[in-house]
This record gives structure tokens, sequence and C-alpha cells, in this order.
């Protein structure tokens, strides 16, 4: 793909984004945190409530992903600064324009097992 300053600023919006979900994600885990700290009650008996482990369990669910997705973006912003952006990190071929929109962050082409 050529490298494209239009292409170029999809990816840094997209790493922008995904940094502040891993912010936001990190914030209300640590709220979370505090939250369950503070509790003296057994909120793992309330049937008419969520719980603070299935909460907790959430959370460090998304925030695993995001902090992937960050280390996509970052790996994806490197690989157009070396100018190997939209190649397949496995067979070497061109990503097509199309999946590169559908994932900014995409290191092979679908037709390469992953």
């Amino acid at each position: 793909m050529a490298r494209d300053s239009a292409q170029r600023e999809v990816l840094v919006q997209e790493q922008k984004y995904v940094l502040a979900r891993v912010a936001k994600l990190e914030a209300q885990l640590e709220a979370l945190i505090r939250t369950r700290r503070s509790e003296s009650d057994d909120d793992e008996h309330d049937p008419e409530g969520e719980t603070l482990s299935s909460q907790w369990s959430m959370l460090v669910g998304l925030l695993d992903a995001a902090r992937e997705d960050a280390t996509l973006a970052e790996r994806a912003l490197m690989r157009f600064e070396a100018g190997d952006y939209g190649i397949c990190q496995l067979c070497g071929q061109p990503i097509p324009i199309g999946q590169l929109e559908a994932r900014p962050f995409r290191e092979s082409c679908v037709s390469c097992p992953r």
C-alpha cells in the first residue's frame, strides 16, 4: 500500500481512540477496586444485582482486549513508518484496501491462516 498521509491519520486517530479506551477501562477497574475495598457486605449473594466479581471479570477482559488493540495500533504505525503497512506479515502480499478499512491494524490478509 502506498504511504498515504490520510491512511496515517486514520491510524493515529484509531490509536488515540484505543488509548482513550484503555485509560477509561483502567479508571473503571480502579473504581471497582476501591468499591470492593470499601464495601463490607457480601454482594455475591445478592439475587437482584450484578456481583462485583462479574463486573471485575468483564472489565479485566475488556481491558486486556483494549491493551492488545493498543499494541496492534503501535505495530501498525511502526509498519507504516517502515513502509511495510498494508503488507501481509505471513505471505508478503498486499492486503486489500477493504480489509484495511475494516481493520486498520490488520497484520495479515484474510487468505492467510492466523
